[in-house]
């Protein structure tokens, strides 16, 4: 496993950071005070407790499971989410990913089958890396949920419960008292009915750059489905319209439900992790690559620049399919053709488009098309592309479709799987950034084997330099 900072099995480091109530370790590990009976944030204001009352836990679920309740002070169960253990995606960081976009709603045997592990194994994993079973991880994520509906929504407790995904109301109420020692309705006494637009705050580790995704995101959009109005990520789907609105220090998600349905809250906070990449270890991402001689200068001028991941992960992949060789204007034309065929916002379904005509519908080549055609056959079949799949699978899996090479298969790797690692071999724009900073010219083949000194951080290496490029660009338009 691969950690930076404080683990919940080196004491002294963890003291020292609780000592200093330094706010870059939180979501790093949960300190549990034994003489009360509450677990904290390490940046939690209250008097730093006595060294031998002190516990600490790798999670908020292993932290609940021991018996201790969330401070009402520093709140840990809204603390930004622990960094991804393991920057190659191993079993126990997809896993947590997987529930984080709600995978467990299903129940752990379900969520195992989805990883390809026996429960027994899952349990086995996640416990030795967060403490706690998917069990006691499934129900921290509902819980945390509800506790920011409960306090930043109006919506009645009733729709609480099954919005954060319980599935009964006593069940609710249960996990509630058992983690924070107090009703929902203690909670929120008194509040008024629920409004027509639902809206939580989610904090962000910092550093935190949110431009470059806002700006990726408008040069990358999907007609109809996912794009930017506002200074705000717009994502419209049959059921709710999804808006989030970056700061500097947080995201702010507004949900509008359609007439007949509740608001997803679950999906519409997995959505924004995704989309910001909000659960990147930032400090060891910066730290590797900005001590490097061509990144550290972007590093310094981006600190906490994150991937920007694809906000459905059936048309990310399509898009990046569609934009092989062409710019991202042509492309968004063609997702718009596509998005014309579709009776639901976005584009067709997978089980659609493997039969379409495309290349009368959307001017596609006869090679594209086929390509398209292939994946999505391959998705209507089964193949994962969500965020918690395992990328090495995925590569082999898209490398064996007709169409589809190396810099597409990384490429969604990238921004869809958001592995930290994947890197677009043979991309122009990295190769013309990379002349651009050294004043020299640079192969493909010489690019991708300066790139293995950024392993296993190669992915935001690419997005520094795309950024870069895509600036760079920009202001030459402009003068």
């Amino acid at each position: 496993m691969t950690t930076t900072g404080p683990t919940a099995t080196d004491f002294d480091s963890c003291y020292a950071a609780v000592a200093s109530r330094d706010r870059r370790f939180d979501g790093r590990f949960i300190t549990g005070v034994l003489t009360t009976g509450i677990f904290c944030r390490p940046s939690c204001p209250a008097r730093t407790p006595k060294r031998e009352n002190v516990r600490f836990f790798p999670s908020a679920a292993a932290a609940q499971d021991a018996g201790l309740r969330a401070c009402r002070r520093c709140r840990p169960e809204l603390a930004p989410d622990r960094p991804e253990v393991d920057p190659q995606a191993d079993v126990a960081a997809r896993a947590l990913r997987m529930i984080e976009d709600g995978a467990g709603e299903g129940g752990v045997p379900a969520l195992a089958a989805r990883l390809h592990v026996s429960p027994r194994h899952l349990q086995r994993i996640t416990t030795a890396t967060f403490g706690a079973g998917p069990a006691a991880l499934i129900t921290m994520r509902r819980v945390r949920l509800a506790r920011m509906l409960v306090d930043q929504t109006d919506l009645p407790l009733t729709r609480v419960a099954f919005a954060a995904g319980f599935g009964s109301v006593r069940q609710f109420n249960d996990a509630f008292r058992r983690t924070f020692h107090a009703s929902p309705t203690d909670v929120r006494r008194g509040r008024p009915a629920a409004p027509a637009a639902v809206r939580v705050t989610l904090a962000v580790r910092q550093p935190f750059a949110p431009d470059p995704t806002l700006e990726w995101v408008a040069l990358h959009d999907i007609p109809g489905r996912t794009g930017l109005v506002d200074g705000a990520i717009r994502h419209v789907t049959d059921e709710q319209v999804v808006t989030l609105r970056p700061t500097a220090v947080d995201v702010v998600v507004e949900v509008v439900a359609a007439d007949g349905h509740d608001p997803d809250l679950g999906r519409a906070v997995a959505l924004a992790r995704q989309v910001f990449d909000l659960d990147a270890d930032v400090d060891a991402i910066d730290r590797a690559l900005g001590d490097d001689a061509l990144l550290g200068p972007l590093v310094a001028r981006r600190p906490g620049l994150r991937i920007p991941g694809a906000a459905d992960p059936w048309e990310g992949p399509v898009r990046t399919v569609l934009g092989q060789q062409v710019s991202a204007a042509a492309a968004t034309t063609m997702m718009g053709r596509l998005a014309a065929l579709s009776e639901r916002p976005g584009i067709p379904s997978p089980g659609v488009v493997r039969d379409l005509p495309l290349e009368a519908a959307i001017g596609l080549t006869r090679q594209r098309a086929g390509a398209v055609r292939a994946l999505a056959a391959a998705v209507d079949n089964g193949l994962d592309l969500a965020p918690g799949a395992d990328p090495d699978t995925v590569r082999a899996a898209l490398l064996a479709l007709p169409g589809i090479g190396r810099w597409t298969a990384s490429s969604i790797g990238l921004l869809t799987l958001r592995n930290p690692d994947a890197w677009p071999e043979g991309d122009l724009a990295l190769r013309r950034a990379v002349e651009g900073l050294t004043a020299t010219t640079v192969t493909a083949r010489e690019l991708d084997r300066m790139a293995e000194r950024w392993r296993p951080w190669r992915g935001y290496a690419a997005m520094h330099l795309w950024t870069h490029y895509l600036s760079d660009t920009v202001t030459e338009e402009i003068q």
